[in-house]
């Protein structure tokens, strides 16, 4: 089993995203939810840092949590899986321990 990571700020009004990425774990999974979704967006300064991410762990972003910040979830950075809340369910249940990056 791996570690669940939840990050749930935005990672351009803290730096919870960017501490989480340089401690994950290659096959952990990193779920951005609430604020936290900003970070999976394509064009953003942070779009190569995820992508690159995304070849060493399992980065997903929840589908509901785009919807509401009104952001086009076609437009996650490559390698981001939208998900929805059965599979962040699925995803703690399944994980080892979960650390949430507040």
């Amino acid at each position: 089993m791996s570690l669940l990571h939840t990050v749930s700020k935005s990672p351009f009004e803290r730096s919870n995203l960017d501490s989480c990425l340089k401690l994950a774990m290659p096959g952990s999974t990193i779920l951005l939810y609430e604020d936290g979704v900003i970070g999976a967006m394509q064009g953003t300064a942070l779009a190569g840092r995820i992508a690159e991410a995304a070849k060493s762990v399992k980065l997903c972003a929840l589908g509901p949590d785009l919807a509401a910040r009104g952001l086009d979830a076609a437009k996650v950075v490559a390698g981001v899986t939208v998900v929805d809340y059965a599979d962040f369910v699925d995803m703690a249940e399944q994980a080892s321990a979960v650390q949430a990056w507040c």
